[in-house]
Formats: C-alpha cells, sequence, structure tokens
C-alpha cells in the first residue's frame, strides 16, 4: 500500500463490526447512532461486510454495511491513535449502495 493509500479490499473482521457498532468509550457516540442520526434512518440490520483503510494521523476506515436486505451504505470512519483515547466518529457516507458496489474512496 502507497503511504496515504487505500489498502485493498478485506473482509470485514469482529473488530471491524465492533467498530461499527459501539464506541469504546461509553462517552463518545456510536458510529452506527451518528449514521442513523445523520442519515434520518433505523437500522435493524448494520453488518460490516468488507472494508479497506488510509494511515493518517490515526486510521481511516471506509466500510460497506448491510443495512437491509438489500441495501448497503459506504461509511467513512476515523479511528485515532490510541493515546488520544478517542473513540471512532463517522466522518461521512454514501447511501444507495449494492452488495457488487466497489469501495472507493470520498
Amino acid at each position: 500500500m502507497m503511504p496515504g493509500g487505500l489498502s485493498d479490499t478485506k473482509p470485514a473482521t469482529p473488530e471491524v463490526q465492533q467498530l461499527v457498532n459501539q464506541s469504546f468509550f461509553p462517552f463518545f457516540s456510536q458510529v452506527k447512532s451518528q449514521f442513523e442520526s445523520r442519515a434520518n434512518m433505523n437500522c435493524v440490520v448494520f453488518t460490516a461486510i468488507v472494508y479497506k483503510t488510509q494511515v493518517v494521523a490515526g486510521t481511516m476506515y471506509f466500510i460497506k454495511v448491510q443495512v437491509s436486505e438489500a441495501e448497503y451504505v459506504h461509511l467513512k470512519v476515523f479511528q485515532s491513535p490510541p493515546y488520544e483515547n478517542q473513540g471512532p466518529s463517522l466522518e461521512g457516507f454514501q447511501t444507495g449502495k449494492t452488495r457488487d458496489d466497489p469501495l472507493t474512496y470520498f
């Protein structure tokens, strides 16, 4: 991977699923609740499928998430370095995606 570039697409891991489902600190907003609030959606399903990473001053995750039987969203989630003691934050998202849409930088 080129410095600052996106990694190859990888299958979602339990750690990536945890990143989208919950924060590591109770006083930070969860990525799922941030997404639901900003997209005005209530997601019963919220399953990470694949992801890419970009190393910045922390790690930017680009994650394909299934939100219904046939609908997917792409999330851009920033995780700061551990020493900063901050939870993940939703930096952006794209709705109306399908399972076959490739993850790209946005």
